[in-house]
């Protein structure tokens, strides 16, 4: 099981300097890559500064030395990295860590919310939808599901934005919180900290609820079909023959045993919705994680690119270590089977 866990956190940690480093070099095969642009920029907004000057100025807010060979700028890159330091915003005139230290608690705090809620409802209405198998209910919850799932979940942020934000003004139309509310979460002060997270709560409601339409049908297919398997199961029979009450049954052999191969899908999710928070956030202003990413893609601030692009690969990197490393000891069957591997 050692075994297993240090190979498991060898390939967390290859992937990552795999992907950190497929960034770095393919955005300075960019033709115009980050240094030219800035380099270019600056002259444009500074006629009598002179090339010493200007590329100290590159060096600083790109956090590499542009005349230095390409291998010596990776060095430095990743030597900088592992302090922490990934480089200043040439748009924000901020460290990017500090722009993503702020961003990252938002995004986490919508997607949290909207998978947990849509996991619950998906395994809620799954569990349903295979004790009613055949019926018009089932039929139904079926192709809402198919249908959901199936389109993308910007469509429904553009139109709840457009119907219950824009048209009968029932939510903000932008932002984290309201420019009157001061930001408050201390236990020593509950009635400012219960209204600052309404009203947080209240900013993220349309993208929380464009997640969960969307994802709730996975899931609750998921669930139907591990359900409906589980109830031919032949200790299911036995437990009946026992005298078992069928809600003890569905609680502790259907659901539980239904339930367990989508934890691994569940925090897989996490972190690919990290990612798919990309549009959504800029559809809805709301300077999380993925907006930056648009932000600097839009305005060729690089620096910001590769920092979103990190913190986004770190995380469904983690999502999918954590899914493996925990599985076991959720489920031991699957100790068994892999963890010899």
């Amino acid at each position: 099981m050692v075994r297993y866990y240090i190979k498991r956190t060898v390939q967390l940690l290859v992937t990552i300097v795999t992907v950190v480093s497929l960034s770095f070099f393919l955005i300075r095969f960019l033709p115009g890559g980050p240094a030219d642009a800035l380099r270019a920029e600056l002259l444009q907004n500074n006629p009598g500064m002179s090339q010493a000057q200007i590329n100290r100025r590159v060096e600083a807010r790109l956090n590499i030395a542009p005349d230095d060979p390409l291998l010596v700028q990776y060095t430095d890159y990743l030597i900088n990295l592992s302090q922490g330091d990934m480089g200043t915003s040439t748009t924000q005139g901020a460290p990017v860590t500090e722009i993503l230290a702020s961003a990252i608690p938002w995004t986490i705090f919508v997607m949290a919310t909207a998978v947990g809620v849509a996991f619950v409802i998906g395994i809620s209405a799954g569990a349903l939808m295979a004790y009613k198998e055949g019926s018009r209910f089932d039929s139904t919850a079926t192709v809402a599901a198919i249908v959901t799932n199936s389109v993308p979940d910007y469509i429904y942020g553009i139109l709840l934005l457009w119907i219950l934000g824009f048209q009968l003004g029932l939510f903000p139309l932008g932002g984290r919180y309201s420019g009157a509310v001061e930001p408050t979460i201390n236990l020593l002060t509950p009635m400012q900290t219960v209204g600052f997270l309404g009203d947080a709560l209240r900013h993220a409601a349309l993208l929380i609820t464009s997640v969960v339409i969307f994802v709730w049908g996975g899931w609750a297919l998921g669930m139907r079909g591990n359900s409906i398997q589980i109830l031919g199961e032949d200790y299911l029979r036995v437990a009946r023959l026992r005298g078992l009450s069928e809600r003890r049954i569905a609680l502790r052999y259907v659901g539980r045993n239904a339930v367990l191969p989508m934890y691994t899908a569940m925090l897989i999710t996490v972190g690919f919705l990290f990612g798919g928070s990309v549009i959504l956030e800029q559809i809805f202003s709301y300077p999380g994680v993925g907006y930056y990413m648009i932000e600097g893609l839009h305005r060729r601030d690089y620096p910001l690119m590769m920092g979103v692009f990190i913190v986004i690969t770190i995380t469904v990197a983690i999502g999918v270590y954590i899914a493996d490393l925990t599985y076991g000891w959720i489920d031991p069957r699957a100790s068994a089977d892999g963890g010899s591997d």
